[in-house]
Parts: structure tokens; sequence; C-alpha cells
């Protein structure tokens, strides 16, 4: 078996055309719509994650402002920039990027944002209604995994409730950025739901949770942590795994996955990988919901 490339990139590319249509509109009505990045200090997938935001942004006609901080930066800095964000009627869409200094409380950043501005759903009021069913914005990340899986099924001619109502969707990874959210997305659905974490791996039972899995998405941060023998023949796996590697030779950076894409495109029946997979969807949505919250700030 040779797994069907699910391709981001493609898929991006009809999500773009509906978004930049949606930010047109918005913008021949007089309303506001922009998106502020915030990084602070210079971890390397932030800040590549940030200029690839900013390219995107500019394809789409959104304003972007890029707030870069300092490492060294007071809490009480981080938040008085956080506050400026949330008056200025430019912005509509605030992102702070993670990982945080450590001397900076990650959940104080989050608790000031303005919800409806809150883009990824970290602020705690944000977070709940996620859980309950109701979010105000889907977080981008694991909203695109479930976008490639329903272009995909749509592309293959399958219902989506069925497939969904018949699956088990086993999720590697539960971090509150994607891993989390992922599962409520799955419970959405009505799928079967199943998550594990590095614990499974530490006690030598991973594969055994993820080969019983139609749905395998994987979150973990581990560069080729799934393998073949973690997948069960005719799964459908998601890559969300985004980790830097150095070339020791020329120096050059280039991204691999959570999976071993090799290995697991031998047995599944379809594969989104890394780079090409999630990533640039996660890209567009992240704009398309900055887009939404101007569209929701202009209803009030």
């Amino acid at each position: 078996m040779t797994a069907q490339i699910i391709d981001g990139r493609k898929i991006a590319h009809v999500l773009k055309a509906e978004v930049t249509a949606e930010a047109d509109d918005l913008r021949a009505q007089g309303t506001s719509c922009g998106l502020a990045t915030v990084v602070v200090g210079d971890n390397y997938s932030s800040r590549a994650y940030e200029r690839r935001l900013g390219r995107i942004a500019t394809e789409l006609r959104v304003p972007h402002e890029q707030v870069d901080l300092t490492a060294d930066i007071t809490q009480d800095e981080v938040l008085e920039t956080i506050r400026r964000l949330n008056e200025d009627p430019a912005v509509s869409g605030i992102l702070v990027l993670r990982p945080l200094p450590s001397h900076i409380s990650e959940i104080e950043v989050f608790r000031a944002l303005a919800p409806e501005k809150d883009i990824e759903s970290v602020h705690p009021e944000n977070v709940g209604l996620l859980a309950l069913g109701t979010p105000r914005f889907v977080p981008s990340t694991a909203a695109s995994v479930f976008h490639l899986l329903d272009a995909w099924l749509d592309s293959v001619g399958e219902d989506r409730a069925s497939f969904y109502h018949r699956s088990l969707i086993v999720v590697v990874g539960r971090s509150n950025n994607v891993g989390k959210p992922a599962i409520s997305l799955a419970y959405d659905r009505e799928a079967a739901v199943m998550s594990v974490d590095e614990w499974a791996s530490k006690e030598g039972r991973l594969g055994w949770h993820t080969r019983q899995a139609d749905v395998l998405v994987v979150a973990a941060g581990v560069a080729g942590l799934i393998r073949a023998e973690h997948v069960r023949a005719g799964a459908v796996v998601i890559d969300v795994g985004i980790n830097p590697l150095e070339d020791p030779a020329t120096g050059t950076v280039h991204m691999v996955g959570d999976v071993d894409f090799d290995e697991a495109r031998a047995r599944a029946r379809a594969i989104a990988p890394v780079p090409g997979g999630v990533g640039p969807v996660t890209d567009v949505w992240l704009i398309r919901n900055t887009v939404a919250a101007a569209r929701a700030a202009n209803r009030h």
C-alpha cells in the first residue's frame, strides 16, 4: 500500500481565495481588519512562523503588525504591549507565539488578551467555549487538521459524518495549543477518541494505542516518533510536528515531522506530510480567524 498524499498547499490555495474575498468585503465596508503577532525572545520556530504569517497576511491583503520583544523584557512590559494591542482598533486579531521565556507567566499573558481578539483561543474564556463545543475561534492548527481531513474525504467521495462516526481518532500529544483542541474537535464530530502522550512511549505502549487508530493525529514534537510499527494498515495519518533539524555539514535548517514519512506512507491509506500538509492551511486559517474577529466586532 502506498498512501495518498493529502496536499495541504492545494487545500490552502482554495482557502486563501475564500479568505481574501472575505477580507476585501470587510475593507469595502470600512471595517478595520489586522493581525498583530507578538514574539518574546529568539526562538527559531516562533521567528520562522512569524515570518510566514507576515508573508501570508500580505498575500491576503490583511495588515500585519510584527511586535518583537527581547527575551529579558519584564512581565509588566509584555502585559502593557497586550493592553496596547487590545485597545488598537486597527488590530482585530492578536497572536502571542509560544514558547515564552521562563520568567514570563504564560497564563497571565493569555488572560490579558481581549477574548474577542484572541484568535488562537488561549484566553480561559475561549478555552472553555471550545471545550463546550461552542468556540468563538477554533485554534488554527487543530482546525487545519480537520479541514484537511474533511477536504480529503470530499475528494474520495466519503460522507464525512459516516466516516467520523465509525472511526477511532488517536491524538498523540496533549499540548494546549494542538493536542487538546484536536481532541475537542474530534468529539464534536462524534468520533471515538483516544489521547496519548509521552508516557505511553516511555512505558513502551505507544504502538499498542496508535495501531488502533483509523485516524492518527501526531502532535508530540518529537522528530520521527511514529514509524511503520505504530501505524495500522489503511489508517489516515496527519503529521502536525514541526521539528527544526540542522545539517551538520552545511548548517542548513530544515523542518521534519513527528512521523517517519516513508515508513508510514507504506502502510497508511492517506497521509499529510511535513512540510506541505497541515502547515500551509494553519497559516491561512489564522488569517481567517483574524477576518472573522473583525466581522464579529463590526456586528457589535
